[in-house]
């Protein structure tokens, strides 16, 4: 499936870092990262707790805008090696500078130049900052500042991550609020792990994509609103599959999910965390679900409506699946 063109809106910029990219940093620096690898090289963890900590240990050691734009560039080659033409990244400024906007503006900037470059060789990229929500909602609020002073050029999307079960979507409501004053596109993880109740919160913030959103099969009046308000969902199924979400790939509700009119797409989250890529997901869902060429070019084409991208790149990307 690696020829077949694609794009994904789900995709987590550290987590999207191959195990050895982040060896290979934390060696130039001297950290220690003991616990993070198995011993085959890959990230160990056991839970979605354990997998949040080994994702922050390795983060640790992007230590500079530098380390940022290595990372950037490596991830934007996978992505184009896997079929991928467009995609949208998670990026923290908690993670580029601690929150502090002038920090965040010379990691931005060293980002920026790389999606340029990258895009000038066929892989086009969007970045969407976004809080994390387990730090609660008053980092949230620095987080959506540096949002709204950087809002525009790469930097085209809001959202949030992080641990669902920590409070309510709507505790981060002066955070989305910054951002939709600036023009930012809205987006939140919410029925991962919290339910059809942590969907229906994250509606409430105003958001015209769901990052994950699966658990709304589970009411049946959510996924009609769902798909009456033309709400896209950004699924995961590898992801959700490898966290024990569902427990295997023909339980997951994609298929149905798409059967009952919802708009879903198709990422891989953090990828070399869950062993998956574009192509894997998409080889997949054509064994499990029988999807062809048909099904593909659908999710392809709601992706690009729901994408916090300029028109005249929208329509370009329409015409690659047309």
């Amino acid at each position: 499936m690696k020829d077949v063109k694609k794009t994904e809106l789900h995709l987590h910029l550290e987590g999207a870092a191959q195990p050895a990219f982040i060896r290979g940093i934390a060696a130039e620096k001297g950290v220690n990262l003991t616990g993070v690898f198995d011993e085959q090289g890959h990230y160990a963890y056991k839970d979605f707790s354990e997998f949040l900590s080994v994702y922050e240990a390795a983060t640790s050691v992007l230590q500079t805008p530098r380390d940022y734009a290595r990372l950037l560039q490596s991830v934007l080659e996978e992505c184009a090696e896997q079929g991928v033409i467009y995609t949208e990244l998670f990026v923290s400024p908690e993670f580029c500078g601690g929150g502090d906007l002038t920090a965040w503006r010379e990691y931005l900037h060293a980002m920026s130049e790389t999606a340029e470059a990258m895009r000038k060789q066929g892989i086009d990229s969007r970045g969407i900052v976004t809080l994390i929500r387990h730090f609660g909602a008053d980092r949230g609020k620095k987080t959506a500042i540096c949002a709204a002073e950087t809002a525009g050029g790469w930097i085209t999307g809001f959202g949030m991550g992080g641990a669902e079960a920590m409070g309510k979507a709507t505790d981060f409501a002066w955070s989305y609020d910054a951002a939709r004053e600036a023009g930012l596109g809205l987006t939140c993880h919410a029925g991962e792990w919290g339910g059809p109740a942590s969907i229906r919160n994250a509606l409430e913030l105003g958001v015209t994509r769901i990052g994950h959103g699966v658990q709304a099969i589970d009411d049946p009046a959510l996924v009609e609103e769902l798909a009456e308000r033309g709400v896209t969902l950004e699924v995961c199924p590898g992801s959700n599959v490898a966290l024990g979400v569902y427990p295997d790939w023909p339980s997951h509700p994609i298929a149905r999910l798409r059967d009952q009119g919802v708009k879903v797409t198709v990422s891989t989250d953090d990828p070399p965390f869950f062993h998956t890529t574009m192509s894997h997901e998409y080889d997949r869902l054509a064994d499990v679900f029988r999807w062809g060429e048909a099904e593909f070019n659908q999710i392809n084409q709601w992706a690009v409506d729901a994408a916090f991208c300029d028109a005249a790149t929208k329509d370009r990307l329409r015409r690659e699946f047309a």
